[in-house]
């Protein structure tokens, strides 16, 4: 393994131990040339995936853009991190399983959706913002419609001004 700070190839592995419930197997290495510390991990990837955009585009599955997205989704909101890697690790093993080498990009997102509403519904609001490219506030409502939310029904009545 290549260290991160000097280029050194030869780095030594100072620990191992299991991580992401025993899908992954976590390294905590050092560098004898330059002293650096670092840490790895060694993941089974059954087969190559590849993402089919929208625009028909095909671009390999990168499994650090998937987990971007949940920390963007859920930037500030009190979830723990060890979740949020489940849930990635959770996707990925279902993309490897289902047989497919090209996953469309709707497929990702929905998965996405489906973990955050699990998680968090401020940050599934959030995603789902982006996802579906909402364009006026009644795409949030209808939104928060599903999930539930008890909102006031919408009066035809117009307000009275205050008298302050």
């Amino acid at each position: 393994m290549r260290c991160p700070f000097c280029q050194s190839l030869d780095t030594q592995v100072k620990d191992s131990r299991p991580a992401e419930d025993g899908a992954a197997i976590r390294r905590r290495r050092v560098c004898p040339d330059c002293g650096g510390r670092f840490t790895t991990f060694e993941r089974v990837q059954l087969r190559d995936l590849y993402v089919i955009k929208k625009n028909g585009r095909k671009v390999p599955f990168d499994r650090d853009k998937l987990a971007r997205s949940f920390e963007i989704a859920l930037r500030k909101r009190p979830i723990d991190p060890d979740r949020v890697e489940r849930a990635v690790s959770g996707i990925v093993r279902q993309l490897e399983s289902s047989g497919e080498q090209d996953i469309q990009a709707e497929e990702i997102g929905t998965l996405v959706m489906e973990a955050l509403k699990g998680m968090d519904d401020v940050a599934y609001v959030r995603f789902a913002s982006v996802y579906k490219n909402f364009r006026d506030p009644q795409d949030f409502q209808d939104l928060l419609g599903e999930l539930g939310g008890n909102l006031p029904p919408e009066s035809t009545e117009p307000v009275a001004p205050s008298k302050e």
